[in-house]
Formats: structure tokens, C-alpha cells, sequence
């Protein structure tokens, strides 16, 4: 059986530093949290012109892991828990922020040289309490470790996280999700099935789709009810999306700012150490 969508998300422009600006359909006025996931970030696609200089300069995080799906484009990662990666086209990082780390991130030095367009999705996925306080570590993947899933023509939809149709990413995590991204032909139709009681989200960063009978299109964010388990995407015009679906972590969320929490006061104790430089400090 298929699964209700509970909600449809349209994402908003959200200025997350004084020079970038992302589209935000996670958290929504209308839902805030599908816990574990937290944030959905859509940055681009945007034309960098040769020769640019740009990044998000190092800012801490605690409690949770960014995840970063290159859609076009070439970016870095650094941080002071010495760790550095680079993705490029179809790639995937993983930071997890554990106990506390500033990290910078944006296009890498040579792709600003040559320019051209970026495109990503930045999701920050929830950890369990008994793991927050962990050492952070960091991971990455190219596409061709990513292998191809409900394969058939006009379809290029690679799994990036999790395990599926017997496939799994190298990507491993304190919180296990499945996540499928890339491009269904306009006409194409691809039948996904999420474990029945899990969080499945799908998110549309390119054209339009019909998802069980409800349309929707770029930047809209579908949340569905846990029973069942189908999803039938048809693609009304070429289209591009991300599939997210995990267990739930049924515990209290705090999350402002840079922080994903159990209560405020760990919050505020993330603020006040970040002020007091308890993370330390990143050059770059």
C-alpha cells in the first residue's frame, strides 16, 4: 500500500550568512522536525564566476551530522578536529559533529579559479543522546562508490546512504538512514518502498513530480505518514530528487543555532563554550 503524505513543504529563501542564502524547506513553520532529520539546505544551482572568492567561514557545531549531497559543483571540508575532504559531482560527505568542532566549507580553491555552477543539498541528521558527546570524524564518497538504484532508462537515481534492492553506500553513521538522489526522465515513474513506522521524506530540486497522487515541484518537500510503504514518483517533467527516509529517534530536540540538543540548557552551554573558545580555532 502506498503511504498519505502528511504534509507538502514549499522551502523559503533563508539568508544563513551575510553572503549566502539557501532554500529552506526544513524546518517549515507548518512542521518542524522529522526527527532524525532536522535541516533540509538547497544551495544553488548558481553560476560562480572565475575567479571568486567564497565559503562559509569557520562556525562550530554540536550534537548531529551535516550531510552534504553535491548535485553539481566541487567543495571542500575542513576542521579543527583535523580532518579534510573534498566532493565533487554526485559526491556525498559526512561530518559528524559529536562533542564540539568548527569546520569551514565551500567551493574548493580550484573550482573558484576556473568558476562554474555549484549546486548542493546540505541535510544535518540527528544523533541518538548516548552518542552527542562522541569524538566527531569525518567521511566522504564519490559517485562511482554509489551505486545505481531502481535502474532502468531515464532514470539515474544513486544511493547515497543506507542500503537498498540489496546495495549499500560506504557511508556509515551512529544513525542509519537511507538516502537515494538524482534525475528521473519527464514520463519516467520509479516505485520506492520505506520501511513501514520510519520517517520518509522526499524533497523535489529540480522539475515537478506527481508523488501518490499529489503533485508538487521544485522546492517542495514531501513528509509522509509512517504506516506502509510505497511511494510512486512519476515525473511530469525531467525532474530531480532527494529521498531520505530512518528510524525515528524518539527523544526530546533542542536545536538553535549551530546546535542539535536534548534540552536548551545543552544549548546554551554549546553557545556559552563557543563563546568561552572551548572549540578551539580553525585558520581557514
Amino acid at each position: 500500500m502506498n503511504k498519505k503524505i502528511a504534509h507538502v513543504l514549499t522551502g523559503r529563501a533563508k539568508q544563513i550568512t551575510p553572503e549566502e542564502t539557501v532554500i529552506q524547506p526544513l524546518p517549515h513553520k507548518d512542521f518542524r522536525f522529522a526527527n532524525p532529520f532536522i535541516v533540509i539546505h538547497h544551495i544553488g544551482p548558481e553560476t560562480i564566476p572565475p575567479g571568486s572568492e567564497m565559503r562559509i567561514h569557520p562556525h562550530p557545531h554540536r550534537g548531529f551530522s551535516p550531510v552534504s549531497f553535491m548535485i553539481e559543483g566541487e567543495g571542500y571540508h575542513m576542521d579543527n578536529a583535523g580532518h579534510k575532504g573534498t566532493i565533487a559531482t554526485g559526491g556525498i560527505q559526512w561530518m559528524f559533529a559529536g562533542k564540539g568542532l568548527l569546520h569551514s566549507e565551500g567551493p574548493t580553491k580550484e573550482f573558484l579559479a576556473k568558476g562554474g555552477v555549484q549546486e548542493m543539498i546540505q541535510i544535518w541528521v540527528n544523533v541518538p543522546k548516548a552518542h552527542k558527546w562522541d569524538d566527531p570524524y569525518y567521511q566522504n564518497a564519490p559517485a562511482d562508490q554509489l551505486p545505481f538504484v531502481l535502474e532502468q532508462e531515464g532514470v539515474q537515481l544513486r544511493l547515497a546512504s543506507g542500503s537498498y534492492e540489496g546495495k549499500s553506500s560506504p557511508m556509515k553513521s551512529f544513525t542509519p538512514i537511507t538516502a537515494i538522489i538524482g534525475t528521473i526522465a519527464k514520463g519516467k515513474q520509479v516505485q520506492v518502498e520505506a520501511l513501514p513506522g520510519y520517517q520518509a521524506l522526499l524533497y523535489i530540486f529540480r522539475g515537478s513530480v506527481t508523488v501518490n497522487g499529489t503533485a508538487a515541484s521544485m522546492h517542495q518537500l514531501y513528509v509522509f505518514e509512517k504506516e506502509e510503504s510505497g511511494i510512486s514518483i512519476t515525473a511530469d517533467e525531467d525532474a530531480g530528487i532527494l529521498f531520505l527516509s530512518a528510524e525515528p529517534i524518539d527523544e526530546p530536540v533542542a536545536a538553535k543555532d549551530n546546535f542539535v540538543m536534548n534540552t536548551m540548557e545543552e544549548v546554551d552551554q554549546a553557545i556559552e563554550d563557543y563563546k568561552n573558545g572551548v572549540f578551539g580555532t580553525l585558520a581557514y
